[in-house]
């Protein structure tokens, strides 16, 4: 899997191994930073836009309020009007999500997408195993978030997701869905820590030296840091705190740079 981003003369792809350069404007200024925040790959743009990836199927876009009604795509156009977001590429404003959708086709020689089937009803051998697992949204354990963000649509979507995964194993989809709701609790201001050693692990020991203890998971990250990429500290934008395994170690050893 692979993630093109264009920033003015600037194209690079990013893929689970590493970040390319395939075009770099002339001149001193680069108008993005990459980072490592967390298990996300942040590509934070001086324009007010942010692309979070975790290198596998969650994909975020943040934008700077200065965006407000000045864009539009599949992401709408970013006005506080939820009525207008499906605007298709005409201007012209629908209530069919295929019709918006396949109006954004970036080439005629794309194929029309179709009325989506009921991926549980398709593979009905997943639905259970889905409902299952997919009930931890409902449950005890994101109690203290229900009230700040209503878990039905996440638990519909992570049914869904779970019952039509074919990638990643059969926990790929499942873990993105719930960790999305997680994400969202998180910016409401109700920190989950929902993984265990059995659902959705992160383990962070692998990256700790013998007898060391530098690496640490937070359920609910930390707010721009110094990376090897970002050695400043400094994000141009605001960035969600951001879940993984994160160094806490406060100062660079000698000759070497932050991780």
């Amino acid at each position: 899997m692979s993630i093109f981003c264009f920033f003015q003369n600037n194209e690079i792809i990013l893929s689970e191994e590493n970040v390319r350069v395939i075009k770099q404007s002339n001149g001193v200024d680069i108008p993005y930073h990459i980072n490592t925040m967390g298990i996300y790959l942040v590509i934070e743009a001086k324009n007010g836009l942010v692309l979070i990836w975790n290198r596998r199927t969650t994909l975020l876009i943040k934008l700077n309020s200065a965006f407000k009604g000045k864009v539009c795509g599949l992401c709408g156009n970013y006005d506080g009007n939820i009525k207008n977001d499906f605007t298709r590429r005409n201007k012209e404003v629908v209530v069919d999500p295929l019709q918006f959708g396949n109006s954004w086709r970036v080439s005629p020689t794309c194929p029309m997408t179709d009325t989506p089937k009921n991926p549980c009803s398709l593979y009905s051998h997943r639905q259970a195993w889905a409902l299952k697992h997919c009930s931890i949204i409902n449950s005890e354990v994101f109690s203290t978030c229900h009230s700040k963000v209503d878990p039905q649509s996440y638990y519909d979507a992570c049914v869904s997701d779970t019952c039509a995964c074919n990638t990643g194993g059969d926990c790929e989809c499942f873990c993105a869905a719930v960790a999305a709701y997680a994400a969202a609790c998180n910016e409401a201001g109700a920190c989950v820590k929902w993984r265990t050693p059995t659902i959705c692990p992160l383990f962070c020991d692998f990256y700790n030296p013998d007898g060391e203890c530098e690496w640490h998971y937070e359920p609910c990250g930390k707010p721009c840091m110094k990376t090897c990429r970002n050695p400043s500290g400094v994000c141009y934008n605001k960035i969600p705190p951001l879940e993984g395994t994160y160094n806490t170690a406060c100062e660079c050893p000698y000759m070497q740079v932050f991780l």
